[in-house]
């Protein structure tokens, strides 16, 4: 106990680094000499190996003081320069000490947590909770007002500073970030109305763009074709923390929008900020991604203001952004052709010649995609050449293949003539030959027409010679027009919008009709592609071979005028060339010569070409009812219709004879009795309006006139009900009575008004 005490005593008396370098245990008794011999033993040998274990670490510690005294020494002998420099400019690296060491392990022995955290008095809760007061009230929300939108659209016209811009831009991400919904970053202002926040969008696409450039002092330069980025404005730094901000904002705002009038406007404004995010890459990378999409699936407005933003990113920043949006919007116009549709159609053609418009951009750029493109639609045909199965059938004859062998058609036609694409010209007429002979049948005439098109557009516009005919002529030799259709259609069948034709289709009449228009359409445009080439006689030989076979076998007159039109139109070209060709005087080798030739010929015009172009201005016209579906119920003569004009009619009528029909009650439309209204009469009209009414209601036998009958005989009612009894029978004879007006009654009507009655079903019997 003794010891104990006097241990305690010393504990008291030691300092708090002697009791850290002190030897007590976790219960704070240091090992004194009075305890037992086993205990002393057991305490002896832990003495022990800690300073065995101390003296470890104490020479390793010198160890490497030692090594790093040699290096310097070895420094100093091989490079004295760098030993003057570090003595000059770094002593702390020469005086290594082995004290520097050894403290910081001693503070990394014993400086550590500890392992409860004292709990707070009532005094420092209070403390906590009026800090978190002060705190809430300096970070206290403000709700942004109309009041509030007018300040600032007032002081923003007048001179736009950049702490006004920072409170319109705060306010508007607030707006912004009640279309994320929760989770957002915590803003300063809140924008809880609808109205503060149509108010605040419509400031900011109105007036927020004029004073950037207000603020920033930049002015458009005229001359030049680049726009004048704001980067190079001396203020630019200050302000891109906030302009960045709003940039993303309208990113934001322009995910979330959904009424196409509110997406156009938006849209408007984030093409004059185009320089604003082209100095900003990341925002600028978020704004090119809803413009595709926009682009893609948008309203009409929509597709174009998008499209005009992104041909003004890649016309200014070509070498950052142009193949990355050559890719997204190939990938995005191939999404968005899966299904085609009379709606669908002039949205898909809108994306085929504006992303033409972004190829003709770089010709190098557009090649190498070009070449990517058709190599991946190769080889969808190859497998499914060789497998020859189902699903390697439908890779290839569905909507995207075909309207990806159209656009690439329109580009390479488009951009003609170039040397860089014209390489691309015959793999892609091999592909699209291969696609017709895949599966050559009749229900897929509809697919090999979108690829004659396609070819015929590309073979006419690059003066390249594709044998397309012989396609078309296949159709003429494989349909049996004379066979009676099974089934008769009401509808036409649109070959615009399909690519395969149901077995039911086969049996129709519209099916054997608009084949007929089809290749009457394709031939022709064929021909008109090489109506002015020396060679056109040739050309047309065989078809006019053949379409004079088709005339001797066909039987419908309606077919053999089409083609008979056709087949005349193309003999009659072929003799003006023949004509033209035997007083040139220049040899058929002689290519610079055929190639003026043709151009006179061109300027001149033909036959064909001039009854091409009004055929083309009649067929656009029906092409354009046919798929906008403008024709309206009116226009069409049906009973419903035609009643209904009837009925609109008698109420102008009615409106404008008002004194001829009663006030209260409709005429009805299986005639009756029309009364005149007796507030407009004499009163010599009243009193014969009166004794008609009366001989009328005399003749009824109490069933009076204008009722469920109306005056018009009605025979069924006794056939149904038989008649046997003899009251029946007497009742059915009055009733029949009234209904049949004798010849007193008629000479009394006739002497009346003619307008008083009308429609009465009349007897010739007395």
């Amino acid at each position: 106990m003794a010891g104990k005490q006097k241990s305690k005593r010393k504990l008291e008396d030691l300092s708090v680094d002697e009791f850290l370098l002190s030897g007590f245990d976790s219960a704070g008794e240091a090992d004194s000499e009075d305890d037992t011999p086993t205990r002393h033993g057991q305490k002896s040998k832990k003495k022990a190996g800690q300073s065995a274990a101390q003296d470890k670490g104490d020479d390793k510690k010198k160890g490497k003081a030692s090594q790093h005294k040699d290096s310097l020494s070895r420094l100093k002998s091989k490079d004295p320069e760098f030993y003057k420099f570090l003595q000059q400019n770094d002593q702390t690296l020469l005086n290594f000490d082995d004290t520097d060491s050894s403290e910081d392990e001693e503070e990394r022995k014993y400086h550590t947590l500890p392992k409860q955290l004292e709990e707070a008095s009532s005094d420092d809760e209070e403390e906590q909770g009026e800090s978190t007061k002060k705190s809430k009230k300096t970070a206290e929300v403000i709700k942004v007002t109309e009041k509030m939108v007018d300040e600032w659209q007032a002081a923003i016209k007048d001179e736009p500073t950049p702490r006004l811009f920072r409170e319109v831009t705060q306010a508007f991400k607030a707006a912004v970030a009640t279309t994320k919904g929760e989770g957002g970053d915590p803003c300063r202002y809140k924008v809880a109305d609808s109205s503060v926040f149509n108010a605040l969008v419509l400031f900011c696409i109105r007036d927020v763009y004029v004073a950037l450039q207000r603020m920033l002092n930049l002015k458009p330069d005229k001359d030049q074709k680049k726009p004048v980025l704001p980067s190079c404005s001396p203020k630019w730094q200050k302000n891109q923390v906030d302009i960045r901000m709003y940039l993303s904002g309208i990113v934001q705002l322009l995910s979330c929008l959904t009424e196409a009038t509110v997406i156009s406007a938006v849209l408007r404004h984030a093409n004059q900020l185009v320089p604003y995010y082209l100095c900003n890459p990341k925002q600028c990378r978020h704004l090119l991604k809803q413009l595709i999409k926009q682009w893609s699936t948008g309203e009409e407005t929509s597709r174009v203001l998008a499209f005009l933003a992104l041909n003004k990113i890649c016309r200014h920043k070509q070498d950052t952004y142009l193949n990355p949006i050559f890719k997204q919007m190939y990938i995005s116009y191939v999404q968005n052709c899966k299904f085609t549709s009379p709606t669908v159609l002039p949205m898909i053609n809108f994306m085929q010649r504006t992303l033409t418009e972004m190829y003709s951009l770089d010709t190098q750029a557009s090649y190498q995609h070009g070449f990517i493109y058709i190599r991946q639609l190769a080889i969808h045909l190859r497998n499914a050449m060789t497998m020859k199965k189902k699903e390697t059938y439908q890779s290839v004859y569905n909507w995207q293949f075909v309207h990806c062998l159209y656009l690439w058609c329109r580009v390479l036609s488009t951009l003609h003539p170039s040397d860089v694409l014209q390489p691309l010209i015959y793999p892609l007429c091999q592909v699209i030959v291969g696609t017709i002979k895949l599966v050559p049948t009749s229900r897929y005439y509809p697919l090999r027409i979108h690829c004659v098109r396609a070819l015929t557009l590309l073979s006419g516009s690059t003066h390249t010679f594709v044998p397309v005919l012989p396609f078309l002529l296949e159709i003429i030799h494989q349909v049996d027009f004379n066979k009676k259709p099974g089934r008769m259609s009401v509808k036409p069948i649109k070959f615009d919008v399909i690519l395969k034709l149901s077995n039911t289709n086969l049996q129709e009449k519209a099916y054997r009709d608009g084949l007929i228009e089809q290749i009457y359409d394709l031939i022709l445009e064929y021909f008109h592609s090489q109506a002015c080439s020396i060679g056109f006689p040739e050309l047309a030989l065989p078809t006019i071979i053949q379409l004079k076979a088709f005339l001797k076998e066909c039987k419908v007159a309606n077919y053999c005028k089409q083609i008979r039109q056709l087949l005349e139109k193309v003999q009659e070209n072929s003799s003006h060339i023949t004509a033209r060709r035997q007083r040139a005087a220049f040899g058929v080798a002689d290519a610079s010569a055929v190639a003026k030739w043709e151009k006179q010929t061109a300027e001149e015009g033909t036959p064909l070409t001039r009854y091409y172009s009004q055929w083309k201005k009649l067929r656009e016209k029906e092409i354009q009812l046919e798929i906008s579906g403008k024709e309206r119920m009116e226009d069409l003569d049906l009973p419903e219709i035609k009643r209904r004009k009837i009925q609109e009619k008698k109420a102008v009528d009615k409106k404008e004879f008002k004194d001829l029909f009663e006030s209260d009650s409709d005429s009805d439309d299986d005639g009756g009795l029309k009364v005149k209204d007796k507030k407009g009469g004499s009163d010599d009209d009243d009193d014969d309006d009166a004794d008609l009414l009366q001989e009328l209601s005399d003749l009824s036998d109490d069933e009076g006139v204008g009722e469920e009958h109306d005056g018009v005989s009605d025979d069924d009612d006794d056939d149904d009900n038989g008649g046997d009894d003899g009251d029946d029978e007497e009742g059915a004879k009055a009733s029949k009575a009234p209904k049949q007006l004798s010849s007193v009654a008629l000479k009394e009507l006739a002497e009346g008004d003619e307008d008083l009655v009308e429609d009465l079903e009349l007897s010739d019997q007395d």
